[in-house]
């Protein structure tokens, strides 16, 4: 609701359009709100934030048991609509998806084309050869 009241005046009853949105993934949204409409709010100093991908709840867990398609769908209807808690929450399933993996474990995660040429990705390699696992 804060969402849309900065963007246009509700009148009560008006429908509330959401172009970004389906309505499968509406209803997986609104799901995850009403779980979590008691939860107190995080703290706002992001700099000094400890960037965690392991304290997502098993409710949440359980809530993304879902296939690539719809995480995505989710993530970018959280951005859409602000949702931060849902945003961070989606995005750290991500990033447990790809933790661990090399390069081409990840593209077939994520069935993404490898589009560098050997010279390319050895390149690539010795540039960032100091965060590789020794």
């Amino acid at each position: 609701k804060q969402w849309y009241q900065r963007r246009v005046p509700i009148t009560a009853g008006d429908p509330v359009p959401l172009p970004n949105v389906s309505a499968m993934i509406l209803k997986k949204v609104i799901t995850w709100c009403k779980h979590h409409k008691d939860d107190p709010p995080k703290p706002e100093d992001e700099e000094n934030m400890e960037k965690r991908t392991d304290d997502i709840d098993s409710w949440d867990q359980d809530f993304l048991k879902v296939d690539q398609g719809t995480l995505f769908e989710l993530i970018l209807a959280a951005n859409y609509l602000d949702i931060k808690g849902l945003l961070d929450v989606t995005c750290k399933t991500v990033a447990n998806m790809i933790k661990g993996k090399k390069a081409e474990e990840i593209r077939k995660t994520f069935n993404i084309k490898n589009d560098f040429t050997p010279e390319e990705e050895e390149q690539i390699r010795k540039e960032n050869e100091w965060c590789e696992d020794p």
